[in-house]
């Protein structure tokens, strides 16, 4: 049976396609297509006038392979999307470094050749899955900028109010306020302070606390005005000094209520899928965290054991043996979603908080600490210990269920653990 490998090079706005078959038979030399629907149907009947079998594979890069690869899917072709370093790493056979389009095409279509029986076939990403995920990058980058606007609120309270950020440690509310970012923008200089009496900022403080739903305590009260009164600062309470500080306590609260929103949004999408009961059971897994998990491994069915979720995640040792070496102790790959990676830290960081005795990856996570490993290395196995867990867990309740939809095949090489 002839085979055809289309290696398709995606860009934002047109691909580059190459159709080879084995011993370099040369079917179509690279061409361009552009990404409408009429150009991308016409692609597809092209193909599909080939004799034999035609299998299609691009990169699994960014969003822009998602249209061609679910026009081509739907128009009944067998199409992969390949984990680009796959690509990047298979070898050209040449000492020449070329970077084109065409070259591109050519490669990835004499990748699917040489990898022809482990090609996956693509299952769009259904819409819950497609649109967690796309929140949960979202929230990333929303939580990036709220430390980074934090952090600024900071360095400006400290030259009109150092200090006063250590005196409440009230939690963020579903509104996306803090108590904190309120009273800096109330009380933006030492002087809004210390110009009043104690039991005159007292009562003032107790107002404003009843108005914006804070608890009021006097010993609170008590601290702010002692920190105020004896507070250097290098900025005078002038109008400019009043406008940066403001401006940046509404931005940080801004920022904050978008975080808010995400996170609440994807706790709701992510309890419409069929893991959602057996992720929130467990340890260290909560509204912030499982969704934030079910975003980045998606459906835990597409990974054939669990050496390939952990090697996706990027916490799997690398080998390291060559002739009579055999190194034992290796680096994590850190090949995988850095996004899981981050989930996954934040997690063990909440094992070594509560250090649950009970529960098998904290006594894991300590066995570890206990043998003198370093912070990071005992945090990544911990981790790894952890992902194993969460696949036999969730893998076996899916396994009782009925009428799931189909496994979400949206990249390959999962299953390339060695």
């Amino acid at each position: 049976m002839l085979m055809n490998a289309a290696g398709i090079d995606v860009s934002s706005r047109k691909s580059t396609v190459a159709v080879l078959r084995p011993f370099g038979e040369v079917v179509k030399v690279p061409f361009e297509v552009g990404h409408s629907a009429e150009a991308l149907l016409d692609l597809a009947r092209q193909l599909k006038t080939l004799d034999g079998e035609t299998r299609v594979v691009m990169e699994h890069t960014g969003r822009y392979y998602e249209p061609v690869a679910n026009v081509l899917h739907e128009a009944g072709l067998y199409v992969s999307a390949v984990n680009p370093l796959l690509i990047r790493e298979y070898g050209g056979n040449s000492l020449r470094r070329v970077k084109t389009d065409k070259a591109d095409a050519v490669k990835i279509a004499r990748y699917a050749l040489d990898n022809w029986a482990d090609l996956r076939d693509y299952t769009p990403m259904d819409t819950i899955r497609y649109d967690l995920k796309t929140l949960n990058r979202q929230f990333q980058l929303a939580s990036k900028q709220k430390t980074a606007t934090a952090n600024n609120l900071i360095a400006l309270q400290e030259q009109s109010f150092p200090g006063i950020r250590k005196c409440f440690d009230s939690p963020v509310r579903r509104d996306g306020t803090q108590k904190w970012v309120d009273f800096t923008y109330a009380f933006w200089h030492v002087d809004c302070v210390r110009r009043h009496s104690l039991n005159a900022f007292s009562e003032r403080y107790r107002k404003w606390c009843k108005r914006h739903g804070y608890i009021f305590k006097q010993s609170n009260a008590e601290e702010v005005y002692t920190l105020a009164k004896s507070a250097v600062v290098l900025v005078s309470s002038s109008e400019t000094t009043k406008l940066l500080v403001q401006e940046a306590a509404n931005q940080l609260t801004s920022i904050s209520r978008s975080v808010e929103i995400y996170r609440a949004e994807m706790n709701r999408l992510a309890s419409l899928l069929p893991e959602y009961p057996v992720v929130m059971e467990l340890y260290g897994v909560g509204e912030s965290l499982g969704p934030q998990l079910m975003a980045e491994i998606g459906d835990v069915r597409r990974f054939e054991q669990k050496k390939s979720l952990i090697a996706f995640a990027g916490v799997d040792p690398m080998p390291n043996q060559s002739g009579d070496k055999n190194v034992r102790s290796n680096r994590s790959s850190k090949r995988g979603s850095p996004y899981l990676r981050k989930t996954l830290f934040n997690i063990m960081g909440i094992y070594l908080r509560c250090s649950p005795a009970e529960e098998p990856v904290y006594q894991f996570l300590d066995r570890k600490r206990a043998e003198g490993k370093p912070f990071y290395v005992y945090m990544t196995a911990g981790a790894n210990k952890f992902l194993r867990r969460y696949y036999a867990k969730v893998r076996d309740y899916l396994a009782t269920l009925d009428d799931l939809p189909p496994v979400d095949m949206d990249s390959t090489g999962l299953n390339q653990t060695n």
